[in-house]
């Protein structure tokens, strides 16, 4: 199967395939599977997500990093009753760093790690809007839920232009200068007030504009735009939950 668009198929596939393989990754204890997983997921990213170069660096470098970190951290605090029975690979002073102690972290920054990929699959390549639509069409959702959700995840940029906003006119007024954690606490503050009584206008004018256009007075609505459950959307689908069926037994299963 080749993936060239994942911004193409139905948001649902992507959303609720992946979670199969979430699970299995979660409850594995050896370092392959989830690595398995994670390969896979960035396989689809890198094969079907039509990212940026940036985005997918970054994707890439905070995942390494995030396994890191976890493998010598989870290594460090390790009980080393658990694994003295392994090789001990770095010895400073009373810490002593096991191979066992190691593995364990490792595979727990691993089953992060494929957990973090999966779920960008579908967070990195799907539409809010396209989502709502695609769970009132397939998932019979009522629109009055998920329109109202849609309208509220449409709030969060709006907060951000408006708080931007709001710091240029402190920046031009010159409203709670200075330095240190007080200024910084007071211009927190000074944002807030306004950034409030920015968004209850904007609920205000939500409000009546979905008043005026009727919304809620049928138990149905109409689309303006379709999200179809395609052939494609299938065989994908099929893909995703045989994978977390199929990556354990090549991994061997848990060790």
């Amino acid at each position: 199967m080749t993936v060239t668009d994942l911004r193409s198929y139905n948001p649902l596939v992507k959303v609720l395939g992946p979670i199969p393989a979430m699970v299995v990754a979660i409850g594995s204890r050896d370092p392959v599977t989830p690595a398995l997983f994670a390969a896979l997921a960035l396989a689809l990213l890198l094969a079907g997500g039509r990212l940026p170069a940036r985005t997918l660096g970054l994707v890439v470098a905070g995942t390494t990093a995030l396994v890191g970190v976890m493998t010598v951290s989870f290594g460090a605090w390790t009980d080393p009753a658990l694994v003295d029975h392994t090789h001990a690979l770095v010895r400073l002073g009373p810490l002593t760093l096991w191979s066992g102690a190691l593995e364990n972290g490792l595979a727990t920054g691993l089953r992060v790690a494929a957990v973090v990929l999966l779920a960008l699959v579908s967070g990195l390549t799907t539409d809010g809007a396209d989502l709502v639509r695609a769970m009132i069409t397939q998932l019979r959702l009522p629109y009055r839920v998920g329109y109202a959700g849609l309208a509220a995840m449409r709030f969060v940029p709006r907060f951000g232009q408006e708080l931007e906003t709001i710091r240029s006119a402190h920046r031009v007024r010159r409203v709670a200068g200075g330095r240190g954690p007080v200024a910084a606490v007071g211009r927190q503050l000074g944002y807030a007030i306004p950034l409030l009584a920015g968004g209850m206008r904007h609920a205000d004018r939500v409000s009546l504009s979905m008043e005026a256009r009727g919304f809620g007075a049928h138990p149905t609505r109409t689309e303006r735009r379709h999200v179809p459950f395609r052939l494609r959307d299938v065989v994908l689908l099929t893909a995703l939950v045989a994978s977390a069926l199929l990556l354990p037994l090549v991994s061997g299963g848990p060790r």
